[in-house]
């Protein structure tokens, strides 16, 4: 299984808009979305689950991908790492799922799923953090192929 994580871009602070749900992306956001949409549809295979939280500003980074897509509760701005792991079902899914949500439930599954302190992991606005299940030596592993973000693209 391939399964990537993809912090929704830059967004407006939550003292401009009525309700966390509704920000918007920002237009540096905007621009952050576009750039990491371009390289993960080089990567990506067509075919590719994606799974958006249905917060205004993860629908929009996710768009910029324009490809379907289907939003999820379970990744909304309070998801916890217990929501995820159902979902996700890591790593008994077969092929690549992207998940497209927010901090800090998205560092905290990557650190569970890494095995490290939830601490450690904290992703970047519209960073894109890719995992892969392997099994070597009779035993599952959980590699971590790449971390992007869209300042190094």
């Amino acid at each position: 299984m391939n399964l990537l994580l993809w912090r929704h871009a830059q967004a407006e602070l939550e003292l401009d808009c009525v309700c966390d749900f509704q920000r918007k992306l920002t237009s540096l956001g905007e621009k952050q979305a576009k750039r990491m949409a371009r390289w993960l549809d080089r990567q990506l295979p067509q075919g590719t689950q994606i799974l958006v939280s249905p917060a205004v500003r993860a629908e929009q980074t996710a768009k910029a991908l324009g490809r379907p897509y289907k939003l999820c509760t379970e990744l909304a701005p309070d998801a916890s790492v217990e929501q995820l792991h159902e979902l996700v079902q890591w790593p008994r899914k077969k092929g690549h799922l992207l998940l497209v949500g927010h901090q800090p439930a998205l560092g905290q599954f990557m650190a569970d799923l890494l095995g490290v302190e939830a601490d450690i992991c904290t992703m970047k606005k519209g960073a894109v953090w890719w995992l892969r299940c392997r099994e070597h030596d009779l035993k599952k592993q959980t590699v971590l192929l790449t971390i992007q973000t869209p300042e190094t693209l």
